[in-house]
């Protein structure tokens, strides 16, 4: 690889259903081989830029999880009393290639590191039906290579864009599942359209019908609004019935399971075919299915 005599081949593309809603999504399949090498620029680029990324910046990242990320938006939710809950459209698919292979060559001393992530990013996608699809945008989700240049490409997209233009606003994100939290509707509204304009900028969108501003109404909250929920990363945050210390009942802005969470859930649980595993010990069962409930 360090030669630059390696050339990846097309990438397969294989279609899935949303996990929430209609449609479809497609990912991107590379080879065995192909994963291998992408594995080595993935690990050479993330020990130069894990030291730099922002401490809320949670997806595909040692040491965190979507968890860490729902229990701090849990905590700010109570401190601040708007979020604007942010869904970039067809993040994967629009990323514009430019301005990631910058962002590389700004954190790598290595030709062979650019010259790779150029080849992956230009790759064509192989179809269903086997013809060659030729791209001009966009990184195919399913590759090694693709969580950290997308989190690369956010991190000065919208991490680092934050942290100088709104030093006090707070936020979440996980890849490009981001909530930013406000003080004021005012505030919530001024953040939101310099966040549009900053997507444009970068060539990305805003999702006109999946992006709102959200008050986080409870007991110390007054007021009607328009949205008083959102969902991030498979849970619900609205007001919910909760317990003091003294055992009195009040309203706390809290997170639960989303509506669509469940109906996954089941349609996993439906699809090992339980009642037919009968030649399996309960020990082995348990050895097959314990990764998954607790992921």
């Amino acid at each position: 690889m360090s030669s630059g005599s390696y050339f990846p081949p097309p990438v397969r593309a294989v279609e899935i259903a949303k996990a929430h809603g209609p449609g479809t999504r497609m990912l991107g399949v590379p080879t065995v081989a192909d994963r291998v090498a992408q594995t080595v620029v993935a690990r050479e680029l993330e020990a130069r830029v894990e030291p730099i990324f922002h401490p809320d910046s949670y997806g595909y990242r040692p040491r965190r999880s979507a968890l860490d990320a729902v229990a701090a938006c849990r905590r700010r939710c109570w401190q601040t009393n708007w979020v604007i809950d942010l869904d970039i459209r067809k993040f994967f698919d629009s990323v514009p290639w430019e301005l990631v292979v910058t962002a590389v060559e700004a954190n790598t001393d290595l030709p062979w590191v650019v010259l790779y992530v150029k080849r992956w990013l230009q790759a064509p996608l192989v179809l269903p039906d086997g013809s060659l699809q030729v791209r001009d945008r966009g990184t195919p989700q399913g590759s090694a290579v693709s969580p950290v240049i997308a989190n690369l490409f956010l991190h000065y997209a919208f991490d680092a864009w934050m942290v100088g233009t709104f030093p006090g606003v707070s936020f979440e994100r996980y890849v490009d599942d981001a909530v930013v939290h406000c003080v004021s509707q005012a505030q919530a509204h001024q953040v939101l359209a310099a966040l549009q304009a900053r997507m444009r900028e970068v060539g990305l969108e805003l999702h006109p019908d999946k992006t709102r501003v959200v008050y986080c109404k409870d007991s110390n909250r007054r007021g009607s609004h328009e949205h008083t929920s959102f969902t991030f990363l498979g849970f619900t945050f609205r007001a919910r019935k909760a317990r003091n210390r003294h055992g009195r009942n009040f309203a706390s802005f809290l997170p639960a399971i989303s509506k669509d969470a469940p109906e996954q859930v089941s349609r996993t649980v439906r699809s090992w075919r339980l009642h037919r595993q009968t030649g399996h010990s309960l020990a082995g069962l348990a050895r097959a299915i314990n990764p998954v409930v607790r992921g």
